[in-house]
This record gives structure tokens, sequence and C-alpha cells, in this order.
């Protein structure tokens, strides 16, 4: 295998500037290429892991197959170069510390005094350098969470540096940087991004190429004058502005060469042969669907959810997966979607006309109490007046408390969750589960990961996957509680999917009505873009 090749992107000006979509474009350009791209993301919490941060706070937590609960950057990776990440592609300075921590201790660095140069950033490279390893990567993309001279990522910087002064040739360096237009002068100013870098070289890293992010596209005045102050090629200052869909971010990159750009600059050929143009025709009709949507009627998907505010603002982020599986789907049947979100709270006080506007409902994952009333009162709505209705998570189990109470009869049915002495907890604790929870154990201690099931034949659920045995991921601590299983499916509701050994209920669905399935998994972490989920597939399908 040839020298691996690695290409750091920093972000400058402000955060959410759009570090992650640049870097899964650009992995997705070099592996049309036919070049095997690992991507990391780097973010600078001392949380070891993003499990135990509020969804308000940080946005979605993503999970992968091996269990780690990550940055939702991961699920942009994956979702562009349509493959599954490990945790190596993964890191928190919190996880990075506590490794050097625990080397000092079984006395690895043998009485040497710990100091974050060399010992923090070179355990920063090792990691850097065994994802590559590990993936037989030809080129590692790492993405530097946060914005370029806040002290908390400086290590991580020093790492790049420290990376390029010993192998120049064999590492870059990409600023995203943002081009901010004040109403105030109607003009497109540089002078924040110029700074920006300068602060990047007071760091001892001058960036190869600059991704400038703006509303509109960057002229060429204002290219030469980032080229001349940022002391970059006039080529290699890149344009990237707001755009109606991420997914067409690749091409944008494309138009500008960028990828060819970095190629001759890592001294590797662009390949060309017949797998590599399969790959790009099919990203390219994948983008043509996106077009020919925004032309239909959009779907209208009620989201009836908790994680939606913070402060004045809304947060999609919280959903993000969510999100784009159904666009995934949408645009399969070539359908756009319009997303209607309807706070639980919204219902308990009585606001439920949004719900007579919809097409589809989805109760996605979360935890607690807040709210949920409402949204049970939103799932027996669905239920009653046929519409088509996908639960994820504790949309499933949220679900199962609905038909408990007004089909099966069990008037207090609720979760252990809400109330660890209800009458009927028809969803309680994973008994491992209890002994973490008392002993406070919380960070990665849940059922995390990608975990086999077995569906019923002639379900909708066999139907749906069109296959009798999955692997979908998880994350959840409750479970159905199976005491309750005879009474429930006496009453109609039918246990489509179970865990192998057939203890844990995986899939409940109801066959007398259009479209009514909830899953325990999120389904929605292993849908891709040119490989819609099914499960989002028929959910769209039936909504239509």
């Amino acid at each position: 295998m040839s020298k691996t090749k690695y290409i750091f992107v920093s972000g400058g000006v402000i955060s959410g500037v759009g570090k992650g979509t640049i870097t899964a474009s650009l992995s997705r350009l070099l592996e049309n290429h036919g070049y095997k791209v690992s991507p990391i993301k780097v973010d600078m919490y001392l949380n070891v892991d993003a499990g135990t941060i509020r969804p308000q706070e940080h946005g979605e937590v993503f999970v992968l197959d091996d269990g780690l609960e990550c940055d939702q950057d991961l699920g942009n990776y994956e979702r562009f170069l349509n493959k599954s990440l490990s945790r190596s592609n993964y890191m928190t300075s919190g996880a990075v510390y506590y490794s050097v921590i625990n080397k000092e201790r079984a006395f690895q660095y043998e009485g040497e005094d710990v100091e974050t140069i060399p010992h923090v950033t070179d355990e920063i490279i090792e990691r850097i350098q065994a994802a590559g390893q590990k993936d037989r990567a030809d080129i590692v993309i790492v993405e530097l969470g946060g914005t370029v001279g806040e002290y908390q990522n400086g290590v991580f910087f020093e790492a790049n540096r420290l990376m390029k002064m010993k192998n120049p040739t064999d590492v870059l360096h990409i600023h995203v940087a943002y081009l901010i237009t004040p109403p105030s002068l109607g003009e497109m100013k540089t002078k924040p991004v110029q700074q920006s870098v300068k602060t990047l070289n007071s760091m001892g890293i001058q960036p190869d190429y600059i991704v400038t992010r703006s509303e509109q596209d960057l002229d060429e005045p204002r290219r030469k004058k980032i080229s001349l102050f940022c002391n970059v090629q006039t080529k290699a200052v890149i344009s990237s502005p707001d755009i109606d869909s991420i997914y067409k971010v690749p091409d944008v990159l494309a138009k500008q060469k960028m990828d060819a750009q970095i190629l001759e600059k890592l001294n590797l050929p662009a390949r060309k042969n017949a797998k590599n143009k399969q790959i790009r025709q099919q990203w390219h009709d994948f983008v043509e669907n996106i077009d020919r949507a925004k032309n239909s009627e959009p779907v209208k998907i009620g989201v009836i959810g908790k994680y939606f505010k913070i402060g004045a603002f809304s947060l999609s982020d919280v959903y993000i997966s969510v999100i784009e599986a159904l666009k995934h789907a949408g645009w399969h049947h070539q359908k756009d979607i319009e997303l209607i979100w309807i706070d639980g709270e919204e219902i308990e006080a009585g606001h439920t006309d949004k719900l007579t506007e919809i097409k589809g409902m989805i109760v996605p994952g979360g935890f607690g109490t807040r709210g949920i009333e409402g949204i049970i009162q939103a799932i027996q709505f669905a239920r009653k007046n046929n519409i088509p209705y996908l639960g994820l998570c504790y949309g499933m189990q949220l679900a199962t408390i609905e038909f408990a109470r007004h089909v099966a009869g069990l008037k207090n049915a609720t979760t252990a969750e809400i109330n660890s002495r209800a009458t009927h907890p028809v969803i309680h604790i994973m008994p491992e589960q209890e002994k973490k929870l008392l002993k406070q154990d919380y960070g990665g201690t849940m059922r995390l990961g990608a975990y086999p099931a077995k569906l019923k034949k002639g379900s909708l659920a066999h139907k749906t996957y069109g296959q009798t045995k999955i692997s979908e991921r998880h994350r959840h601590r409750y479970e159905f509680n199976n005491k309750y299983r005879k009474k429930l499916e006496k009453s109609g509701l039918v246990f489509s999917g179970t865990s192998p050994d057939n203890r844990i209920m995986e899939i409940i669905e109801l066959p007398n009505h259009p479209f009514f399935i909830a899953t325990q998994f999120h389904p929605e972490l292993k849908s891709r873009p040119l490989a819609p989920h099914p499960l989002f597939r028929e959910f769209i399908k039936n909504c239509i």
C-alpha cells in the first residue's frame, strides 16, 4: 500500500460554518477517483463521547455499529460515503486525555513528566494514523471541531502542525471560513476571513486551500484579495455558497476542480475506470432526483417530539438523521417533504390543529417525561384516523403505551421511566441497565450499536425489508415488558420483530391500518442518499 496522505479541515469566523459538509463532500469526491478515504471528527469537549450531552446542547447523538455515541458529523460522513464507520473515526479531548492519564497510571511513560507536548499530541497523531491503518485508507481527512483560535482546540492544531512539519508533502490543510455580508453595507467583506487565516498562521499552519462559505457565490475581486492576503493561489480559493441541498456540495467543489487540485498536490494520480464512473453517475442521478422532487407537491409529515426549542430558537439538528432519512425516501419517490414540527407540550395545551394537516406522523427517539401525554394523544390520533405512522425507539414505546391504554384496556399503562411504581409498566428498564443506573453509570452504558433481529414472516416489517433477518442500531435503556405480550397480542398488536432469542421486542405493527409500524431501534441511522432505509421508503410511499 502507498503512503497514507492526511488532510486537516479547520473552521473560522463562526461556528457551524460547514466543515462537516466540506469534509464529507471531499471524501465523496476522492472516493469517486478510486481512493479509500477515512474521515475523522475531532470534538474539543472533555466528554469521553457524546452520549451524556443534551441534544439541545450539541445536536443529535449519532450511534455507530460498534456502539460509539458520537457527533452528528459522523452521520454525514456515512451518508456521503455510503458506508459504515467505527469508533476509530471519532475522538474527543476527553478520550485523548483519558487515554494519556491511563497510560501514565500504568507507567507506560516510564517515569517521564507527562506533558501536553509531546505526550498529548503524540496520542492524537497515533489515533489519526491508527484510523488510517484500520480502514486501510489512502487518505485520512481530519475535521477539527470548533473555531480556530479557541483555547480548547489548540493541542489538535499543534498535532496538525507537527504532522505537516515531519511529512510536508503528505499533509494538507483546508480552512473553511465565512464571508459576511452586513445588511447595512450590502457588500461581502473578506477581513474576518483574513483575520481567521492570520490566527491559523500564528499557530504555525499555512492553509493550502481556503473554502469560503457565504450567502452568495464568491466574486473574482474578492477571490484575488483572499489569495493575496492569505498567501494561497487564486485557484485554491474555493467558493461554497449557500445551496438548497448539502448533497450538491460535491458538484460545487468539483466544478472548481478542488478534488483534482488536491490529488495533484498530494502526488496522487486521478484514477478513471468504469467503477468510478458508475459511482459518479449514481450520485448525479440522485442529485437530479432532488431537483425533480422540488417541482412536486410536498408531502406534509408531522414530527411529534420534545427537543425542539432552546431559548428563542428551534433546533432541527436534534433530529438530523430522521430529517435526512425522510428526505432520502421522499427523493426516492421524487417527492418533496415538508416537515411540520409539533411539540408534545403544544398538544397537551390543546393545540391540535396541526395534526389535521399532516399526511404522515413520525415520533422520534427521546427521554424523560416532558410532553409525553401530548405525544401519546398524537399517536392515538394517527391510529384512529388511519394516518401512516412510524415510531422510532421512544416512538415505539409510547405507541405501545397508547395501544395498551386505549385498546387493551390497561387504563394506567405507562413506562417505568416516568413512573417506577406504575400499575401497568408495559415499558420497563432492561435488567442489566438497572444495575448500571444504580451505580450512576451513565456514559456509554445503554444498549448501544448494531444488534440482529428476526422478522415475522408475512408481516408488514417482513414485506418492507424483503428478508427475515436484519441488523439495526440501538440506543436505549428501556424495553417492552414481556409480561404484557399475550394481553396486547390478544387485543391485536403484532410483535413482528424480535431479538433472535425472542426476548426483546424490536418491532410492533397494527395489521388493520394503512401503515402503522414502530421500532425499538433507530433505522434513521442507516439511511443513505443512494440507499433510502426501507422503513422510511415505505412510510413515505404510504403517505403519498
